[in-house]
């Protein structure tokens, strides 16, 4: 293949996947497990409220509105899958009884495994259950956003109730005592409303303060209680007096021991998981396999991941001093690894090295957060 011939194309590849990254992130895909006695084991892929299907419950069907509901704007989808009456998220029917060595026969349609093996296999922005959802169940929904993250890369995150999951995959919804129109909802009823309102929240803007009209009154906390809750990375509701609305737009992150505090924040979540998922796709689908590994394609390639985050920088989505290059201590320590003596290279030598199938590259990025703290000083 020749380099002439294909430069431009990359290029022009990872540019049009800048291009469209604002377009993407104004409305994101919810996913909602439920429960349902009609329809165990259905799924759908929904795109308005027209398409809820009659047969399901109507509590059920009213949890999807919520979904829709959105932020800024509604969701771009709803995925929805159908658990039976009495069949639960069980301990065990997460990634590892999918993935792992003995995998088992295929699981009965609206098994809490049969749900997470088809979410698995879907593309969304934020999960959440069924409004009884337990204790224990969230745990297992916990774990497996955080082991899929991990593992396949997905940019999966769930809202799950009074779950302290210290992930930045998982929003902990603590809430309490929500009203709407004469009905009452604890945290887990009103999770999916709460994915639904992220997702539909554009990158530019972040969720914090954001107005759920149709609350009427939640359970109110005291202003230090607030502060507190969000220190613990709980994503809570507050009554300005007037309205209820979002606390601090927080995930359930808390320990940042080498890591930036902007992990714990959702809207810069939302950025740097959209960053990851183009680059691993573009990268997979247009470099890999399909060029030599010498030194000149590494810089292709770094041109072309500059190029996507110049895109992002005219978007205001990052500082424009952001930085793409080979990362030369990794190259250095592969180097060693492979039983090359690199003390008496210069850096260029390093740079330049045969690395074998490996390609290491260092990215520097500054997000851009939204305003939510201000502070004015009035004289008289």
């Amino acid at each position: 293949m020749s380099d002439k011939l294909t430069m431009p194309t990359l290029t022009i590849l990872f540019q049009q996947r800048a291009q469209t990254a604002i377009a993407r992130s104004q409305k994101g895909v919810a996913a909602l497990i439920l429960r349902d006695a009609l329809t165990a084991g259905e799924a759908w892929s929904l795109t308005s409220t027209g398409q809820i299907p009659e047969k399901l419950g109507k509590e059920n069907q009213n949890a999807v509105r919520r979904v829709f509901k959105g932020g800024v704007n509604p969701p771009r989808k709803v995925l929805v899958y159908c658990l039976g009456a009495e069949d639960t998220l069980e301990s065990g029917t997460g990634a590892q009884a999918e993935g792992g060595e003995s995998t088992p026969e295929e699981p009965r349609p609206g098994s809490g495994a049969a749900a997470l093996r088809w979410l698995g296999t879907q593309k969304f922005d934020y999960l959440a259950g069924p409004a009884d959802l337990s204790g224990a169940e969230a745990a297992v929904l916990q774990e497996w956003i955080i082991q899929k993250r991990q593992d396949d890369h997905v940019i999966f995150k769930a809202v799950l109730p009074h779950t302290a999951a210290g992930s930045e995959g998982v929003v902990n919804f603590t809430a309490a005592g929500i009203q709407v129109g004469g009905d009452v909802f604890d945290a887990a009823g009103y999770c999916g409303r709460v994915a639904g309102l992220i997702a539909g929240t554009p990158m530019k803007q972040s969720v914090t303060y954001a107005a759920l009209p149709e609350v009427e009154d939640i359970h109110r906390l005291s202003a230090l209680e607030e502060d507190e809750a969000v220190g613990r990375g709980e994503l809570i509701l507050t009554h300005d007096g007037e309205k209820v609305k979002l606390g601090r737009g927080v995930n359930s992150l808390t320990n940042t021991t080498g890591r930036s505090e902007v992990w714990r924040k959702i809207k810069i979540v939302e950025l740097l998981d959209l960053l990851q998922w183009d680059l691993r796709l573009a990268i997979q689908d247009n470099y890999i396999g399909k060029f030599q590994n010498s030194y000149d394609n590494k810089l292709l390639l770094i041109t072309a991941v500059k190029l996507y985050l110049q895109a992002l920088a005219k978007d205001q989505l990052i500082e424009d001093n952001f930085s793409c290059d080979i990362d030369v201590e990794e190259q250095d320590a592969y180097l060693q690894s492979v039983g090359v003596a690199t003390a008496e290279m210069t850096e260029q030598q390093i740079r330049e090295a045969n690395t074998g199938t490996y390609v290491f590259l260092a990215v520097d990025i500054r997000p851009i957060d939204a305003i939510e703290d201000v502070r004015i000083k009035i004289y008289l």
